[in-house]
């Protein structure tokens, strides 16, 4: 049954929105339930908050890399190029008022 839950919950992306505060409702009804007990319910708390961090990180990864593609697809300067050709422009200034 235990593994019945962790597989439903550790689906998708829905579990990197869980809250800390909701897998602790969770656990506290499963318990009540009888259907954990204390130490499995503190597991299962733990593994489940492990999944959803991980989940998290690896959705922005994703993001990122995504925004990244379209921001080459679009050729548009990054934040980084911007900051040289203003460095370029300043060190240009300096050479003309000399």
């Amino acid at each position: 049954m235990i593994d019945l839950i962790k597989d439903v919950l550790y689906t998708g992306v829905g579990a990197a929105f869980l809250t800390k505060e909701k897998v602790e409702e969770l656990k506290k009804e499963l318990v009540e339930k009888g259907n954990l007990s204390k130490e499995e319910g503190k597991q299962f708390v733990d593994d489940l908050l492990g999944k959803s961090e991980k989940a998290k990180d690896e959705l922005e990864l994703w993001i990122n890399k995504r925004v990244e593609e379209q921001v080459k697809r679009l050729n548009l300067a990054t934040s980084d190029e911007v900051a040289e050709l203003r460095r370029k422009v300043e060190e240009l200034q300096v050479a003309i008022n000399k």
